[in-house]
C-alpha cells in the first residue's frame, strides 16, 4: 500500500511513520543494489563496519526508536509496571523525539530507525518478508484459556492453537501489522464457545514500552556490537529484535552476554584505546563484564569496572546516570558521589591485559578498590561535579556527539558545562521532558553505531569507515550527500531504507 508519492504505508496502522526524514539520505542518483540477499540484507550493507574508541570521538551513526504504536501506548497505562518515571503524553513524546532526531541530523549523523529497518524491503523482497514473520513467530502465542482443556475443544477448531494457523494469520498480515506483533507481543488465549464462531478469544500483551531506548540491549565497543542481556524480564525480547536489526543493516555482532551475566548498555562508555568504563550494580554485574574480557571484545588495553556497591538506587541504575565524558579529558559527575567519605561512593577495580611469551593474552586484576572521582583525576580528567538534584534530571545523561558537541535535556547544568574553563566545546539543550518521563534522556535514547576514531598519545590512527564499502550504504553515506536538515518539503516517511532497494 502507498501513498501519493509512492512511499509505502509503513506506520501504525498504516499511518505515516514520523521517520520518513530520518531515512531520506540517498540520492537517487547513486548506483543502488537491486535486489536483498538471500537472508533479507542489503547487499551493500553486509560489511559496514561498526565500533567506537572514545565518547568524545565524532558519531557518525546512530540507531533509535520513534516513541510510537501500540507498544507505547500500552506501556502508559500502567507506567510503573513499564519502568516509566511517571505518566506519559505520547502525542508529546513524538514531537519531542522528532525534533531531536532533526537536531541529530543537523549534526551530520546518520539517523536510523528501527521501524524503518523492520520495514526495509518487506514489501517487495520475499527474504525480508520471511525474516520478519519469522520474527513474529516468536512474537505471536495463541493458547488455551485457564481452566480450559484440549479436550474441551472440538477436534476442528484444535487447528486454530498450532503453528501452522500462527502462520497462516501473520503471512496474510501488512508490514505495519507485522511490526506491531513484535512491539506488542500478543498472546491469544482461545476458550470453547456456544456461539458459531466456535472458540472465544481473550488478549495478553506484553510490550516492548522500553525500546525507545535503544541504547540497553547492547554496547558498541571498540571492537564492534556484543548484545548485551538485560535484568528486567519485560525487557528481555529487546535484544532479540535489536539483535534482528543489526543482521537486517550488516553489521556483524561479535556475540553476546549469556547466563549469568547481565549487560546494559546504559553502564559501557568509551574513553579510548587505553581504557573503558563498566558500571557495575543495580543492572550489570561483573560476569558480564569477565565475559567480555574473556572474549576480547573490548578492544582496550585496560577495563576499570566501577562498583556501585553502596547504594543501587533505581534513579541512578546505569553508569551514565552519575558519569558523562565531555572531552578528552573532561567529564561530568554526581558530586554527592564523589569522595571516600560519600555513602553512595562507586569504586574503581582494573583490570589490565597482558600477553605471555606463548602470545596468549588476557585480562588481569591490576588495581582495586579505587574511588571513583580519584581515579578519574589521576587518569588527567578534570571533573566538572552536578549536584544531586540536577542529575535527578537528567543532567549527566548527555549525548557527545564527538568533538564536545553534546546535547543536554537540562538547562542549568548545560550553563554549568559551558562556563567551565574545562570544557572546550558547545552545548546544545533540547526539550526531552516526555521522554525522560520513561526514566531516560539523549544517552539511553541512542545507539552510537560508529564513531570516527582519532588519533591519541601511544595508539595509532584507527579510521573504521574508511574503506567505503558502497555508495548507497546506510552508514557510509558522505556527510557532502545528507539533505538539507531544515528542508521542511522533505516527505516524513520512507527514503533512504525504501531507495536502498
Amino acid at each position: 500500500m502507498l501513498w501519493e508519492d509512492g512511499s509505502p504505508r509503513t506506520g501504525w496502522m498504516g499511518e505515516r511513520s514520523t521517520s520518513y526524514q530520518d531515512v531520506l539520505e540517498v540520492e537517487t542518483r547513486l548506483p543502488l543494489p537491486t535486489e536483498l540477499g538471500r537472508r533479507g540484507t542489503a547487499p551493500a550493507l553486509v560489511d559496514c563496519t561498526s565500533g567506537q574508541v572514545h565518547e568524545n570521538d565524532f558519531a557518525e551513526v546512530v540507531l533509535v526508536c520513534e516513541p510510537e504504536g501500540p507498544s507505547l501506548m500500552m506501556g502508559g497505562l500502567h507506567p510503573r509496571a513499564s519502568l516509566f518515571d511517571r505518566p506519559v503524553n505520547l502525542d508529546h513524546s513524538r514531537q519531542q523525539h522528532k525534533k531531536f532526531r532533526q537536531v541529530l541530523r543537523s549534526y551530520g549523523l546518520r539517523v536510523i530507525t528501527v521501524r524503518e529497518v523492520l520495514a526495509f524491503g518487506a514489501d517487495d523482497h520475499v527474504a525480508a518478508r520471511l525474516g520478519l514473520e519469522d520474527l513474529a513467530m516468536n512474537s505471536l502465542s495463541y493458547r488455551l484459556a485457564e481452566g480450559v482443556s484440549i479436550e474441551d475443544v472440538r477436534e476442528n477448531d484444535r487447528f486454530y492453537l498450532t503453528d501452522d494457523y500462527k502462520q497462516t494469520v501473520l503471512e496474510g498480515m501488512g508490514v505495519a501489522q507485522l511490526i506491531d506483533v513484535l512491539m506488542s507481543n500478543p498472546t491469544v488465549y482461545l476458550s470453547p464457545s456456544d456461539r458459531d464462531t466456535g472458540l472465544r478469544s481473550a488478549y495478553e500483551f506484553h510490550p516492548l514500552s522500553n525500546l525507545v531506548y535503544t541504547r540497553d540491549q547492547q554496547v558498541t565497543t571498540a571492537k564492534g556490537i556484543v548484545m548485551g542481556r538485560l535484568r528486567s524480564s519485560q525487557r528481555q525480547r529487546e535484544v532479540d529484535l535489536m539483535r534482528f536489526c543489526l543482521k537486517k543493516l550488516g553489521l556483524p555482532v561479535l556475540g553476546e552476554i549469556r547466563e549469568p551475566g547481565f549487560l546494559e548498555g546504559g553502564d559501557f562508555i568509551p574513553a579510548g584505546r587505553d581504557l573503558c568504563f563498566i558500571g557495575i550494580g543495580l543492572r550489570s554485574n561483573f560476569r558480564a563484564c569477565q565475559q567480555l574480557m574473556d572474549n576480547d571484545w573490548l578492544g582496550t588495553r585496560r577495563l576499570a569496572v566501577v562498583s556501585d556497591g553502596f547504594e543501587q538506587h533505581q534513579d541512578r541504575m546505569h553508569l551514565d546516570c552519575v558519569f558523562s565524558i565531555t572531552g578528552d579529558k573532561c567529564c561530568m559527575m554526581l558530586e554527592e558521589m564523589m569522595g571516600m567519605d560519600s555513602p553512595t561512593r562507586r569504586l574503581v577495580s582494573v583490570y589490565t591485559r597482558t600477553c605471555g611469551n606463548g602470545g596468549t593474552c588476557k585480562y588481569e586484576l591490576t588495581r582495586e578498590h579505587v574511588e571513583f572521582s580519584q581515579f578519574m583525576k589521576e587518569e588527567g580528567y578534570n571533573i566538572i561535579p552536578i549536584k544531586a538534584e540536577h542529575q535527578l534530571q537528567y543532567a549527566c545523561n548527555v549525548l557527545n556527539l564527538g568533538g564536545g558537541r553534546i546535547l543536554s535535556v537540562h538547562p542549568l547544568s548545560a550553563r554549568q558545562l559551558v562556563r567551565s574553563p574545562h570544557f572546550h566545546g558547545t552545548v546544545q539543550v533540547i526539550e526531552f521532558s516526555s521522554i525522560t518521563s520513561m526514566y531516560g534522556a539523549v544517552h539511553c535514547s541512542t545507539q552510537i553505531l560508529r564513531r570516527q576514531a582519532k588519533p591519541r598519545q601511544g595508539w595509532p590512527r584507527t579510521r573504521p569507515s574508511s574503506a567505503r564499502v558502497s555508495d548507497s550504504s546506510i552508514v557510509d553515506l558522505p556527510r557532502s550527500e545528507m539533505p538539507n536538515s531544515e528542508d521542511e518539503s522533505m516527505p516524513e516517511n520512507g527514503g533512504m531504507l525504501d531507495r536502498l532497494l
